[in-house]
């Protein structure tokens, strides 16, 4: 069986995960990266962000290149013990992307955030975010990248 085509970024999803965090903003509520990730992408998985690479294995397919409309999934750190997932916007080059996400900043959304890839291999295991426009901050671990495509999904059949 081969992969299915890449993902691409879906604007009605970002929309939709958008729309739902200003809503909870409006009522006092905590945004959180995970359910706008889950949102934004279409990517149905639960739990904290860094359970959600081991969660997409047999699921969802994986990987270390970047997609449009991937989930970023981050690994637990000293500074971020539950990890991080984001949403792939655009691929700007082989070693540079900008992500959507929610909660870098306190309940917050980030929309366009460049990050980009630090690995000595460069295979996307660590990167920097631009948190603070033309900062880049400490390197961060990564897993890796779940793409918004089921595994064994109707359209796999269609490609083999």
């Amino acid at each position: 069986m081969s992969a299915p085509a890449p993902s691409s970024f879906n604007p009605v999803l970002q929309a939709k995960a958008i729309a739902e965090a200003k809503d909870k903003q409006a009522r006092g509520i905590r945004v959180w990266c995970v359910p706008f990730a889950r949102t934004a992408s279409g990517i149905d998985l639960r739990g904290n962000a860094g359970t959600w690479w081991n969660a997409a294995k047999g699921v969802y397919y994986r990987g270390k290149a970047p997609e449009e409309g991937a989930v970023m999934v981050f690994a637990p750190h000293s500074s971020s013990r539950l990890g991080h997932v984001a949403v792939v916007s655009e691929v700007v080059s082989e070693r540079k992307v900008l992500i959507d996400h929610a909660n870098w900043q306190r309940s917050k959304i980030s929309l366009k955030m460049p990050v980009i890839d630090v690995s000595a291999n460069n295979d996307w295991s660590r990167v920097q975010v631009e948190g603070t426009p033309g900062v880049m901050g400490n390197a961060r671990p990564m897993h890796g990248f779940v793409y918004p495509r089921k595994i064994g999904a109707a359209s796999d059949a269609a490609q083999s």
